[in-house]
């Protein structure tokens, strides 16, 4: 299958003109030709089919056989608020499994024991991009810009709010306390983790202390352990 990641294309066009960059990589790269068949996901949930019509290496046009709206939806809806971490490449590793197994959303926090304040999202949403392509996946995960945690606290949010920290104390598991085919936002803190100060802020919010298991974990190994749990607990 060569799939291709197309977010502007309209399903009721009959047709789709790649763009130069993806025409070069099916064209010169991959050896299409015309009459060859790929598939190309739009990053809202759409699913097409189609059959190359001109193989042109810059403008290659595209004749669509089918669509699917909608394609593999999940029932719930995931957004995980994470630090970035100081070694960039964790924080893309998490990214790309977690795009992988499933999740809707990531927003990038600043916490008071943050060492990284800034990340490049542009660069960071590639790696997505590649992923969901390589999983096959129609809906692309969104990616925000880089926020102070305090001003992510005071955000409405409609559904259950998490946040996993090390600080002692009594914390819940996910799978007694999780709405099934609901809305989640979950905190991951950074290498040093949450203030108590920020903790109880959270707490104020609604937010609610949970374990990942007794381990010590790394940040984006927490992130992609509380993806992991969320998305076995809401199989059907």
């Amino acid at each position: 299958m060569q799939l291709f990641y197309t977010p502007d294309i309209e399903p009721t066009h009959p047709q789709y003109f790649l763009s130069e960059e993806e025409s070069k990589h099916a064209i010169r790269v991959l050896r299409l030709e015309t009459g060859s068949e790929v598939q190309l996901i739009d990053g809202k949930g759409g699913f097409y089919t189609a059959v190359i019509h001109d193989a042109h290496p810059k403008r290659t046009i595209l004749n669509i056989t089918s669509v699917t709206e909608g394609f593999n939806k999940r029932s719930h809806h995931l957004h995980i608020a994470v630090a970035p971490t100081k070694n960039i490449e964790r924080l893309e590793w998490f990214l790309e499994k977690a795009t992988e197994i499933g999740i809707d959303e990531v927003s990038l926090i600043i916490s008071q024991r943050s060492e990284r304040k800034e990340a490049k999202v542009d660069r960071l949403s590639k790696i997505i991009t590649a992923a969901i392509k390589q999983s096959i996946k129609a809906y692309h995960p969104v990616l925000n810009e880089p926020v102070k945690l305090s001003e992510l606290l005071s955000r409405p949010f409609d559904g259950q709010k998490f946040m996993a920290h090390c600080e002692p104390g009594k914390k819940l598991s996910l799978r007694n306390e999780l709405i099934l085919q609901s809305r989640y936002l979950i905190l991951i803190g950074p290498e040093g983790d949450f203030t108590p100060t920020e903790i109880e802020t959270a707490l104020q919010n609604g937010f609610k202390p949970i374990t990942l298991g007794e381990s010590r974990l790394r940040t984006e190994t927490a992130a992609l352990e509380a993806c992991f749990e969320v998305n076995f607990l809401n199989r059907i």
